[in-house]
């Protein structure tokens, strides 16, 4: 039997998981790739939030069931148990190790036989401290944990239960992961996130007419496509701004937080500086990023960073833009010279290469449209095909003796 349909298995549908971003993430790209190889796609997952999330621009179906964040361990496996028996691809491929996505996979596994691949894009313990976490709490602490309507073992991605499943990533049919750090802790086949080069193509769009309409053209534009959190190293931005001081340098962000007020933080100290633009949809976001004269991915130096791939890099290279961004993690290597690097948390250091992309703008063009030949050639949608059909041709036994 050849695999013609797979089940993407996502943990979290909601508006402040996989729903935000709509077609840009993870698991719409390798849904994406997937489709260029010929396979017939259906998403599957939980949504932590009272309403159904909004998944716009999606080429294939979803089946999304609804369970509140704290509804309890009871109440996640009555969903749990709804969603399972809709899961019938030839091969399961579940995003993350989570409870609600690698989890279901293992059951769906054991279930039916059909071969798992599990794709790592983050190491979830490193939001916890990584290996320094602990779990030792009182007795009386743990009944409160367990029993309680908002008890934290109520939640399927407490600590404990990510820990835990850790220990079963070698159950799984094959590994994917896009940095060197997650493989060389998980194992793993290096599948890129891939990018559009179609779509995200700087010759369809006029960045002069984009820096008018979205009120960018009496400005210098610092671009971050995402969604700020403080380690994604936004204040040492700013702050070099501060020390420029140069009245017509403005840092865009485009779409927001969704998860906290993190933003207006940023606003409340560094507002002269900064210009947000609402969330938009994964097809408006290549004319929003020709607006920029720089797109910044300043990481700071953590245990989350260090596991990641900024999808803003894709974004800046495909387009064609000069990107400033830390030597943190794989940044570097996706890069390949094509970018203008800093160290983390170096606000001088920013200021000064701030200033010389904008006071060599031969040398920033150039280096942009070499991060675009880069993308193109491998960080392309195609790219990440290309690695796919590997992997899924390593399971044609599996799936061949599957029932």
């Amino acid at each position: 039997m050849l695999a013609k349909n797979v089940s993407l298995i996502v943990s979290d549908f909601s508006q402040k998981g996989a729903g935000r971003w709509g077609g840009a993430i993870r698991p719409f790209l390798l849904a994406q790739a997937l489709q260029k190889l010929g396979y017939s796609l259906k998403l599957f997952g939980l949504a932590y939030e009272s309403k159904s999330p909004v998944l716009v621009e999606l080429e294939f179906p979803v089946v999304s069931l609804t369970c509140p964040y704290y509804s309890g361990i009871l109440q996640s496996w009555r969903v749990i148990s709804e969603l399972l028996p809709q899961i019938d691809g030839d091969i399961l491929y579940a995003v993350k190790v989570k409870p609600s996505s690698f989890g279901l996979g293992l059951l769906r596994k054991l279930q039916t036989g059909r071969p798992l691949i599990l794709d790592i894009d983050d190491w979830e313990m490193s939001w916890f401290g990584g290996d320094n976490w602990q779990y030792q709490p009182s007795f009386k602490q743990l009944l409160k944990d367990i029993f309680k309507s908002d008890g934290t073992l109520q939640h399927l991605d407490h600590p404990l239960y990510l820990r835990w499943l850790e220990d079963y990533v070698k159950y799984a049919d094959a590994v994917t992961i896009h940095t060197e750090f997650i493989q060389n802790r998980f194992g793993g086949v290096y599948i890129p996130n891939g990018k559009d080069v179609t779509h995200f193509d700087p010759s369809r769009y006029d960045s002069a007419q984009t820096r008018l309409k979205y009120g960018l053209n009496e400005y210098r534009v610092l671009m971050f496509p995402g969604a700020p959190r403080p380690y994604k190293g936004l204040e040492e931005i700013l702050t070099a701004l501060d020390l420029l001081n140069q009245a017509d340098l403005r840092l865009v962000i485009v779409g927001g937080s969704p998860y906290d007020d993190y933003d207006q933080q940023l606003f409340d100290q560094w507002g002269r500086w900064i210009i947000n633009l609402p969330k938009a949809p994964v097809m408006q976001m290549p004319e929003i990023v020709s607006a920029a004269d720089i797109v910044v991915v300043p990481q700071r130096h953590t245990l989350a960073t260090l596991a990641q791939f900024p999808l803003k890099l894709t974004d800046g290279m495909a387009m064609a833009k000069p990107i400033l961004a830390t030597k943190v993690g794989d940044i570097p290597k996706i890069l390949g010279g094509t970018g203008f690097l800093v160290e983390p948390e170096q606000p001088e250091e920013m200021a000064q290469m701030i200033s010389y992309i904008f006071e060599h703008p031969q040398e920033a063009q150039l280096k942009g449209q070499a991060a675009r030949d880069r993308c193109v050639q491998q960080y392309s949608l195609d790219a990440m095909a290309k690695g796919l059909s590997k992997v899924i041709e390593g399971l044609k036994d599996k799936v061949a003796n599957s029932p």
